[in-house]
């Protein structure tokens, strides 16, 4: 059931609906990162379902919370007389089953916890409580659905997903929610009757990525420029302040998680985890896990395992855009205010920036690419690959099931790309490093993936062999 205020999230609103249209208890779990939409997503689509919401407030005390509780009971019981302010939790659960057995059975009702991490305060018994609350009363009943929401990422995953009491396998859905892809993006501006192309979607991305609250702050009648220079150097810029609270937000010890961000910011190609230990001076061990974990699971880094190497030698890259343009640019601009990107962007450090930048959106990116190629179908594994002794590097590698290998290129421009004589070279040593070290029989296919395409000459008629646009990835 497509809500037509809600930009994407098709396969997020496919599994609401199905909890919606079950016959049993749903248990839904809802996490993702600050400012991705997590709270309208959930209102939204069940805004005729909703009999019972409450929002808990950071840092507030147990009492206040549970006045905060007081306050939405108040809201849904048609009686006009409002409930009193429940002294524990047990009492508010218990005061809030009176309320939803006495509503119609018939139809599925949803009681909403926003941002419960927050209602979880010290020695409050709130965790217990809700276990109770749900496997005493709401899962036996079909006609309720509890979805749980929190940006506070560490305990979501420690404290509901991967539970090990009350809640253990008691989840019957969850939804990670992540940034926007291009598409939705694009389509999301739409709906706010933002004309921009497709180019200029593009940088907007590269700079803030597919974060719906940074997006909606996007004017109307601007550039991508223009909105790059408000956001991000004006002094009332939201992006200019955004950063540390993004973390601490999200995070207990966010100084660690903030030491590991600026580590991998300063390297292209990631770090291992050797590296990363040397790189922040962290100890090496289970809690380290448990924050790359942490930093993985909300979207800001991603690992992969280089071809040809073990486990232990995972590469962990920096992918939050707006993390990377803020340790790049914000971070150490003095000058603010209008023209200030413009200045920025003329100089070298944007070309270093912008390659790294293209080349992270195109990786989130790789079912387009396949779609692009017409491999979309195709099994294939996906990989970056990197030879010191040769000296090369591939960003993407497609290792298809069909015994072909494309070795890709991601190449940000303003126009079309040419390839010169010197970059056919490298193409070409590329190739045969890669071939070299692999040693496989498979063909490769080098495919270039470009903003604008690639102008032809001979060269890119003897070394490339197909080609992805900026297009192809809406």
């Amino acid at each position: 059931m497509k809500d037509t205020q809600i930009a994407g999230r098709e396969a997020e609103m496919a599994i609401l609906n199905e909890a919606l249209l079950s016959k049993k208890a749903e248990l839904i779990a809802v996490y993702g990162r600050r400012r991705i939409g997590k709270t309208f997503l959930i209102r939204t689509y069940y805004q005729k379902q909703l009999c019972f919401e409450l929002s808990g407030s950071q840092h507030a005390a147990m009492d206040t919370q549970l006045f905060n509780f007081a306050k939405a009971l108040s809201k849904r019981i048609v009686s006009g007389i409002p409930p009193k302010t429940p002294d524990s939790w047990p009492e508010a659960f218990s005061m809030l089953s009176l309320y939803l057995e006495q509503l119609p059975q018939k139809e599925k009702k949803i009681i909403f916890f926003d941002e419960l991490p927050w209602l979880d305060t010290m020695h409050s018994g709130f965790l217990s409580a809700f276990d109770y609350f749900w496997n005493s009363w709401c899962s036996r009943r079909p006609d309720i659905g509890v979805v749980i929401c929190g940006s506070a990422a560490s305990w979501m995953i420690n404290k509901i997903i991967f539970n090990k009491g009350g809640l253990h396998n008691r989840i019957t859905r969850q939804i990670k929610l992540m940034p926007f892809t291009l598409a939705e993006t694009g389509e999301f501006l739409r709906k706010k009757q933002i004309k921009l192309d497709h180019y200029q979607i593009v940088q907007l991305y590269m700079v803030m990525g597919g974060v719906p609250h940074y997006l909606d702050q996007i004017k109307q009648g601007k550039s991508a420029m223009q909105n790059i220079d408000d956001l991000c150097f004006s002094p009332q810029g939201m992006l200019r302040q955004e950063f540390d609270k993004l973390y601490v937000s999200l995070y207990t010890n966010a100084h660690v998680h903030i030491a590991i961000i600026r580590a991998l910011a300063g390297q292209r190609k990631g770090l291992t985890r050797n590296e990363i230990v040397a790189a922040t001076k962290l100890t090496s061990g289970g809690y380290l896990s448990g924050v790359l974990h942490e930093l993985e699971e909300s979207g800001f880094i991603a690992s992969y395992l280089p071809l040809d190497k073990k486990a232990k030698d995972a590469v962990f890259r920096l992918t939050d855009e707006y993390s990377l343009f803020y340790l790049k640019f914000i971070e150490k601009t003095r000058s603010s205010g209008a023209g200030t990107w413009a200045l920025l962007s003329s100089r070298s450090t944007w070309r270093s920036w912008s390659g790294y930048a293209f080349e992270n959106l195109c990786l989130k990116h790789v079912h387009k690419i396949k779609m692009a190629l017409q491999i979309g179908n195709v099994y294939s594994e996906e990989s970056a690959w990197y030879d010191k002794n040769e000296g090369a590097q591939v960003d993407l590698v497609i290792d298809r099931a069909d015994r072909c290998i494309n070795l890709c290129e991601m190449k940000f421009s303003e126009s079309p790309f040419t390839i010169s004589a010197k970059y056919a070279k490298e193409l070409q040593h590329k190739v045969m490093a890669y071939k070299s070290a692999l040693k496989t029989n498979k063909t490769i296919f080098t495919t270039l993936v470009t903003t604008f395409g690639l102008k032809p000459n001979e060269h890119s008629a003897q070394y490339v062999d197909s080609e992805v646009t900026m297009q192809d990835l809406f």
